[in-house]
């Protein structure tokens, strides 16, 4: 499956749009290097940076893994215009992470 932020692919003519697609997935649970953090780790920035990029990426992937099952639901062959948003929940450590984009079949 083709993915792109731009709104056309090079190469390719969008011969259908199938609709507007999303994949959203959300995390609560740091862990530094495999082990979940303790009270006490959340005060060492170095581990509290680590954690916090490693689950970010498993997030992410997680929410395109999503977005791309629900583009292949409509028999479509690529996803353009995609636009990623990550939040954090309100007084929490939670990780939110939504993709957007159009699902569309191309040929070439």
């Amino acid at each position: 499956m083709i993915l792109t932020t731009t709104n056309s692919i090079e190469g390719f003519k969008i011969i259908e749009y199938k609709g507007i697609v999303t994949g959203v997935s959300y995390n609560s649970s740091f862990s530094y290097k495999g082990i979940k953090m303790s009270f006490k780790d959340m005060f060492s920035m170095k581990k509290y940076y680590e954690a916090y990029e490693t689950a970010l990426e498993k997030i992410k992937e997680d929410a395109f893994q999503k977005l791309q099952q629900n583009a292949q639901n409509l028999n479509a062959n690529a996803i353009v215009g995609i636009k990623v948003d990550i939040e954090t929940i309100a007084n929490t450590s939670a990780l939110v992470v939504s993709v957007t984009g159009t699902a569309v079949y191309v040929a070439s």
